[in-house]
């Protein structure tokens, strides 16, 4: 039961454009080629925090409240409107859509905080980037401090300096670009912006975009995304072809959605050897490039130049996105891997906007169940895998003969 909010109440969000390109252009594919699917998505911390998430349940319920009394402004559905892929139906459905408050529940069962969205997948696939954003600014409130903020300008500093001092090097066959994707797991609102603010100022020519839609409009920088591990494991579920063939047929819709836009695709839903033996020639050719979620990125990066060279496709035509877990030294060692060879591109979350000395909470929100039938992601990283359901679970392993050797699903309350 949600609670009525106190005189200080601060909200976290203010618009519904402060989430990830990603979840639009998913949800606009959904929207037209699956409206009537059912969704279970489910929140979850794998990493103990310092300090109780279930103290903060009553204040999620208010900003929660506060989020499904918003709705899409026009400013924001003709910012959105302009973007060539998003087509208009879907802005007019936008124009009539707010969240609805009975498709999502904040409980603490069992001393764990659980925030479960449940419903018409259009209506409720949008939350999870609000609700991982809402949970983590009223968690670091505490820690918003002029000792905490200093340091983390300090921090930034020191990032600035070593993309400057990087800029000074010899240029290689293809530029560094970073973008920001740092929304889901931020300090907070105030900071995220500062950050990039700050970034975009000293290194333009390296900071080219941002997940970040709201971002991206009010900075005048490109909005970045395509699919996230929700949209083709949603296709486990679909039913209308083998399991063995899901990829292929999330693959295959998004094509058809959006015709050589957004060609970016993901490749760790049942790991990467899984995804080659799907991507054939066909989608090699259609998709601009690959993004890259688990795994160690340089094995990744060879086997993915590998695939194409032997579908005798030239890799200095596609394009690399690193994504998982980044720093900028890191970042930068993968650049020199690959320079060469590919276009790359690198998204950096939690170490630019949530790199200030307290801990940051590794928290997702995840789709567990579609149409009724549980869905499972198979990543090559051990810890990122999650599916409650142990028979659906072998039996996926079985037809993408991928062995059980990354320990224990990660449960709801894990």
């Amino acid at each position: 039961m949600s609670l009525s909010r106190s005189p200080a109440f601060q909200p976290v969000i203010t618009s519904l454009l402060d989430t990830d390109l990603y979840k639009f252009t998913m949800w606009q594919a959904m929207l037209h080629r699956h409206p009537a699917a059912q969704a279970e998505y489910r929140f979850i911390c794998r990493n103990p925090p310092e300090h109780s998430l279930v103290d903060l349940a009553p204040d999620i319920e208010s900003q929660i409240d506060h989020l499904c009394s918003l709705r899409f402004t026009q400013a924001e559905l003709d910012y959105l409107g302009q973007l060539r892929y998003i087509k208009s139906d879907f802005v007019d459905f936008l124009s009539l859509f707010h969240f609805q408050r009975r498709f999502i529940q904040v409980s603490t069962d069992g001393g764990a905080l659980n925030i479960v969205a449940r419903g018409p997948q259009v209506h409720v696939m949008a939350f999870e980037i609000f609700v991982l954003a809402i949970v983590n600014e009223l968690y670091f409130r505490r820690y918003q401090t002029p000792a905490v903020m200093a340091e983390g300008r300090r921090r930034l500093q020191d990032k600035i300096r070593l993309l400057q001092d990087f800029s000074k090097t010899p240029a290689r066959r293809f530029p560094l670009q970073i973008s920001d994707f740092g929304l889901r797991r931020r300090f907070s609102r105030a900071w995220h912006t500062e950050v990039v603010e700050q970034l975009r100022a000293a290194v333009p020519q390296i900071i080219t975009g941002t997940s970040n839609v709201a971002l991206a409009k009010s900075h005048g920088l490109v909005p970045v995304g395509t699919m996230a591990h929700e949209y083709l494991q949603s296709y486990q579920a679909f039913g209308k072809v083998r399991l063995r063939d899901f990829q292929r047929s999330a693959l295959e819709d998004w094509v058809q959605e959006y015709r050589g836009d957004l060609g970016i695709a993901l490749t760790d839903v049942v790991g990467m050897d899984a995804f080659l033996a799907d991507f054939d020639l066909y989608f090699a050719k259609l998709f601009d490039g690959l993004r890259h979620d688990s795994g160690d990125p340089i094995a990744w990066g060879e086997k993915a130049l590998a695939h194409y060279r032997s579908l005798r496709i030239d890799p200095a035509s596609k394009r690399f996105v690193f994504s998982d877990g980044l720093n900028l030294p890191r970042a930068l060692d993968i650049y020199r891997h690959f320079a060469d060879q590919v276009q790359l591109a690198f998204g950096i979350g939690t170490n630019l906007t949530n790199d200030l000395g307290p801990q940051p909470l590794n928290i997702v929100m995840k789709l567990f169940e579609c149409n009724g039938m549980p869905t499972a992601k198979l990543p090559d990283s051990p810890g990122k895998e999650h599916c409650t359901d142990a028979t659906f679970l072998a039996y996926l392993r079985q037809v993408f003969d991928r062995p059980s050797d990354a320990g224990p699903a990660n449960s709801p309350a894990a």
